[in-house]
């Protein structure tokens, strides 16, 4: 198994549900293939640098996984058909990987979106702590 990051660009006006879809058959090829899937981000509509496909904004979603060269064969063979991705990038990060490297990967993973959410809720709270002083006076 080697462990790859796949980026790929998704056109500007495709739904929720398309993006869904195209990540639902990306992750379904990796997994058919005895693979694993380490993180899956979807960064969000961006702008581009240059037009690609006569847009200038493309919806970016960021895979990290563990899998074969098949697996990475076909995902690319799906991307070329699938009119809505306008562009796709796969690089191999590591030669071989093994279980347990995947587990402290995602261990890691875990504790940084644990780190994130916290964050989240105590910026969240000074908000809210805030607007009570507010109120009082």
């Amino acid at each position: 198994m080697r462990r790859y990051e796949t980026i790929f660009i998704l056109r500007p006006n495709v739904g929720e549900e398309e993006i869904n879809r195209i990540i639902g058959y990306t992750t379904d090829i990796i997994t058919d293939e005895k693979g694993s899937i380490i993180e899956i981000n979807k960064w969000g509509l961006k702008k581009l640098a240059y037009l690609i496909k006569k847009e200038s904004l493309g919806f970016y979603v960021y895979c990290d996984y563990a899998g074969t060269p098949a697996a990475v064969a076909e995902i690319e063979r799906k991307f070329r058909i699938d009119d809505s991705v306008m562009k796709y990038m796969t690089v191999k990060t590591a030669e071989t990987i093994d279980a347990e490297e995947i587990e402290q990967a995602l261990a890691a993973l875990s504790e940084k979106q644990a780190l994130a959410a916290e964050a989240a809720a105590d910026e969240e709270g000074e908000e809210v702590e805030t607007a009570d002083e507010s109120e009082l006076e």
